[in-house]
């Protein structure tokens, strides 16, 4: 199977050099979007961890004369990172490029776009699979209005670990949200900030009766991302819309979104620092030969043997959890 448009594709009507269509994301990546980037100068090192239980103890005392002041102090904890090198290639070949030339094709830059493309799309979807799963943060799982009324009506307000699905009638996003945030920051002392979710659970915020109910009489006149979040208490809002082609090359496509059904809320700054709490940091070996951020390169050299010119990228980064306590992970919280 060609990895390039065959040649005879390349000679089109004149009308339509100047038309093209390419299905990009810009704009639409998660990862860059919540946790902070820490840069690095090595590929794996170790990082510093104060449990924040030996900070949230009350010693400080009276103090009498002639006598010492209580005193104390804290252990600390480490941990690693490792950031893998990602790398994906595409050639330009020289009869294909021959053949392009002045038919309004510029393969070296759809090269380079593609496999841009493609770091970004692995990008995300380590982003999703380390992120946003069961098992790592605090958990609630949507339901239907059909079970337990009284444990349902009380959501995570009962310290449940189910919810009712924000797409049905009844449901109460505000209320469950709120009462998460609070749990979370009685436990660590820091109120979530970021709410991320899919967009079948920002369509169902959307049109959930309780937050129009909520809103209607702000002026604003209509639903938007913004007036969601301000209605929702958090920082700020990500929608995950990145979609993703799981189907293999031939085969009909099976395109969905990445992540659609589940939310998450967590703690993250905006800037990353020493003795600064967030729930995930994303290491990039900005170190590596010059690379950019995320450890992104991308390189042209020629391939003499098989008359053809590579263009190459690379991205080295680790996602790493770091406070799993700071979040609350909602599982398919709509149908």
């Amino acid at each position: 199977m060609p990895l390039l448009p065959e040649g005879k594709s390349l000679y089109i009507n004149q009308p339509l050099t100047t038309v093209s269509t390419a299905y990009g994301q810009q704009g639409n990546w998660i990862a860059p979007q919540v946790f902070p980037v820490v840069p690095v100068a090595r590929q794996g090192d170790l990082y510093w961890k104060y449990p924040q239980g030996e900070w949230r103890r009350t010693i400080a005392g009276v103090r009498a004369p002639a006598t010492e002041s209580a005193g104390g102090g804290w252990t600390m904890q480490s941990d690693t990172y490792f950031a893998a090198v990602y790398a994906v290639h595409k050639d330009v070949d020289d009869q294909t490029s021959t053949n392009a030339t002045g038919g309004g094709f510029n393969l070296y830059a759809d090269a380079t776009r593609w496999v841009t493309e493609q770091l970004l799309l692995k990008r995300d979807r380590l982003w999703v699979d380390t992120y946003l799963r069961t098992g790592l943060w605090t958990g609630t799982t949507g339901v239907g209005g059909g079970a337990d009324g009284a444990d349902i009506a009380g959501g995570a307000a009962g310290g449940s670990n189910i919810t009712i699905y924000w797409s049905s009638t009844g449901s109460d996003p505000i209320r469950d949200v709120s009462t998460q945030m609070l749990g979370q920051a009685r436990k660590t002392g820091q109120r979530p900030n970021v709410l991320v979710m899919g967009p079948a659970v920002y369509t169902a915020l959307l049109n959930n009766q309780t937050i129009i109910d909520r809103v209607k009489y702000s002026g604003s006149g209509f639903l938007t991302e913004d007036v969601i979040r301000q209605a929702l208490g958090v920082d700020r809002l990500v929608v995950t819309w990145t979609t993703e082609n799981t189907a293999p090359q031939g085969a009909a496509d099976s395109i969905n979104f990445m992540n659609n059904k589940s939310a998450l809320l967590v703690y993250a700054p905006a800037n990353a620092g020493l003795q600064t709490l967030s729930g995930g940091y994303i290491f990039s070996w900005t170190g590596f030969l010059g690379a950019g951020a995320f450890g992104t390169r991308i390189k042209r050299w020629r391939m003499e043997e098989i008359e053809s010119d590579r263009v190459e990228g690379e991205m080295a980064f680790d996602m790493k959890v770091v406070a799993p306590d700071v979040g609350v992970f909602f599982s398919n919280i709509v149908q």
